[in-house]
């Protein structure tokens, strides 16, 4: 076995007066894939970061073997000084590293590299910082959070890239299938101390779960004192998870409600059916189109209808028009054309993302009760807000605790509570997993699974889209949108293909249609792209080697019995086996296409 690349042994640090690593440990050898995990505030960030070697611990050794690079992506990044995204990435470059691969990167991410770092979005800052990290292709590649604030295309484009690497990769994410494409090993990282798992995240939860319960054994027979907050927090966890199964029965139901009502209306007329029941209807489209300032529509002739119970998620690259889609299906903005027609008695509410509306000098339990008391009123019932609290994961000593003090994820799960305290029929969601850990997705999951109204979301986490949605609205290009039964993987079987990323050339054709530029200008269209000629030369690799895990994956499902010994195996390698067949077609699409292009311009 090769030795470790880098390693941190018996890692100690205190966060004010608190304990937070205890004696963490990791090991990470050339070529791994290790997913590090843990709760919210349980130190990854913090770890990772001694890794790097960004932060001292106040006991233990950091080990990097002599000449191995290593790049790491933080969650905030830091522009320094520079004066343009391309100097920010061209600072990260060593002395042999290739700059035109830096470009290349950029490219692919949605960037020119002349950005000032101070105007980009959350999302291109996330975008100049991966092409930071990965252009030196390092020995290790250590990424906190990477698909924060990307779209469903630019995470897959991003998986891809990862996939191919050659180094070793650590990552932190809350996006179960992207850990479940990358990871080939875990980290568990909980009460201050680590535990490994030489399988991907696909056997994580199970093997976490089983952990925990041989745990609360232990306690039992020793009879420990376990204090009672902590025991639910911890350990309540698997026993909901398990509840949870025969949800999944629930939302089979709900989908094929959904696919039945879907094949009954069509896309492209439809009416209310006569003495439908008050409130059944919650929203119904005809031929909706809305545009602004005269550009081409982001919503163009779209039906729908939408009837209590039905979870509905919304994808698409950023700039498709997602939020102009729900704010028209919520009444908040009037459509061109086409009409919009609300059901009776809604009662919506919003989860702000953006978190503007907490008052950092607020308490936790200020926050939920409007400072009016001790009880808050959830479902009709008035309940103590501690106890409401714990239905969130925060323990009693939280409720005095400011709302300023808190993480980004437990401020997501305030946000949640009290989201869900407000009566409502409705609920309208904006990325509501950000900054959220696995636990509190689950917890977000069950109570999406029974709440009585009504969901939309906006999300570009897969998995989440899976475990929640009855069915799903995709952007199909030039404001087009189509709705499909299921969740995300079910979108993609009926589809044949996945995201695309929104046309980044749109303004460069509605600058170059005016007539008044002389001759030379379409001499300059006459050549291949740095992007086209850079894909001529990768893409027959990339298709050969989908090629191979199609057939691999494949001989998987083709083993006798496969369905009836793993269903949840054989339905895994399906999906694959589909998303991997998408990927091809595309591919061969785009050769094709470039070809027939250069042979063209050679020609010409």
């Amino acid at each position: 076995m090769a030795p470790p690349l880098l390693l941190l042994q018996d890692i100690h640090l205190h966060l004010g007066t608190t304990p937070l690593l205890t004696g963490a440990t990791l090991s990470v050898g050339p070529g791994e894939r290790l997913a590090l995990v843990g709760r919210n505030g349980s130190g990854k960030s913090t770890l990772l970061k001694v890794a790097a070697g960004v932060l001292q611990p106040e006991a233990g050794t950091r080990f990097l073997q002599p000449g191995a690079t290593l790049r790491s992506l933080p969650q905030e990044p830091d522009f320094g000084g520079a004066r343009t995204v391309w100097e920010h990435v061209e600072a990260g470059l060593g002395p042999g590293d290739d700059p035109y691969r830096a470009r290349w990167l950029l490219e692919q991410l949605g960037l020119t590299g002349e950005e000032a770092p101070g105007r980009l979005s959350g999302g291109e800052a996330r975008r100049a910082a991966l092409a930071r990290a990965l252009a030196p292709a390092p020995d290790i590649l250590l990424l906190d959070e990477p698909t924060n604030h990307l779209d469903l295309p630019a995470i897959a484009w991003l998986e891809a890239e990862l996939a191919s690497m050659r180094g070793a990769l650590v990552l932190i994410s809350h996006d179960r299938r992207f850990l479940e494409t990358l990871s080939r090993a875990m980290v568990w990282l909980d009460r201050g101390t680590t535990r490994r798992l030489e399988k991907g995240f696909a056997g994580f939860e199970a093997w976490r779960d089983q952990v925990l319960e041989e745990e609360e054994r232990e306690a039992h027979k020793l009879d420990r004192k376990i204090v009672r907050e902590e025991h639910w927090m911890r350990y309540g966890v698997t026993a909901r998870r398990k509840r949870n199964m025969r949800r999944v029965g629930e939302l089979a139901a709900l989908r094929q409600r959904r696919r039945d009502a879907l094949k009954a209306t069509g896309t492209v007329r439809m009416a209310a059916s006569e003495g439908e029941g008050s409130g059944t209807l919650v929203a119904q489209a005809e031929a909706v189109t809305k545009g602004y300032d005269g550009a081409a529509p982001v919503v163009r002739d779209f039906s729908t209808r939408i009837l209590r119970r039905d979870r509905v998620g919304i994808v698409g690259p950023n700039g498709a028009g997602k939020t102009t889609l729900l704010k028209l299906l919520t009444g908040e903005l009037q459509p061109d054309s086409g009409t919009v027609r609300l059901g009776t008695g809604l009662q919506m509410v919003t989860l702000d993302q953006s978190r503007d509306s907490l008052d950092p000098a607020l308490s936790l339990a200020e926050a939920l009760t409007g400072g009016s008391g001790d009880q808050v009123e959830v479902g009709g019932q008035r309940r103590h807000v501690v106890g409401y609290m714990k239905d969130f994961l925060f323990v009693p000593d939280q409720a005095r605790t400011a709302v300023g003090v808190l993480s980004g994820g437990e401020r997501g799960r305030l946000m949640l509570a009290r989201a869900l305290a407000r009566p409502s029929n409705l609920l309208v969601l904006d990325e509501p997993t950000n900054d959220l850990d696995l636990e509190t997705l689950d917890l977000l999951e069950e109570l999406l699974a029974e709440y009585a109204g009504t969901v939309l979301v906006v999300s570009h986490d897969r998995d989440f889209l899976d475990r929640v949605c009855t069915s799903v609205i995709v952007s199909e290009g030039d404001g087009r949108w189509q709705e499909y039964a299921g969740g995300y993987t079910d979108m993609l079987a009926q589809r044949g293909r996945g995201v695309e990323a929104k046309p980044a050339a749109a303004p460069e054709r509605a600058a170059a249609k005016p007539a008044a530029a002389p001759a030379p200008a379409p001499a300059a269209k006459r050549k291949l792209t740095f992007k086209q000629q850079h894909a001529l030369q990768t893409l027959p690799g990339r298709m050969e080697a989908l090629q191979a895990e199609i057939a691999q994956l494949r001989t998987v499902l083709a083993a006798p019995g496969l369905y009836t010994r793993d269903r949840a195996r054989f339905e895994r390698f399906t999906a694959a086996l589909t998303e991997k067949e998408a990927a091809l077609a595309a591919a061969e699409e785009e050769w094709l296409e470039l070809e027939m292009l250069r042979e063209e311009i050679e020609a010409g």
